[in-house]
């Protein structure tokens, strides 16, 4: 996982929703990726979830730094990823 990857929430309330990885840790306790996505989760308070609940992308922006990024820019960034969530229902009806 690196900072600035996008990547998906596999688990949690927050489950589908797409996020930018603004930083990595590692802890005795595990893996841990902070994401922001500029509403739920601005730049100023990022989300702390283990690697195990995040499923990650190929993309990975270009962000040189993240201390010049304001959450409009992040949700500008993150639009082309977002899955409407009205497909996303219809699609785990079917499935189910």
């Amino acid at each position: 996982m690196k900072s600035g990857q996008i990547v998906y929430s596999k688990a949690g309330h927050d489950r589908r929703n797409v996020f930018i990885v603004v930083k990595t840790e590692i802890l005795k306790d595990g893996e841990y990726a902070f994401l922001v996505d500029g509403k739920s989760r601005p730049l100023a308070k990022p989300k702390r979830k283990k690697y195990k609940h995040i499923q990650p992308t190929n993309t990975i922006l270009d962000i040189a730094d993240f201390a010049r990024l304001t959450d409009s820019d992040v949700r500008k960034l993150l639009k082309p990823f977002s899955v409407d969530r009205n497909v996303q229902s219809l699609v785990d009806n079917a499935v189910q």
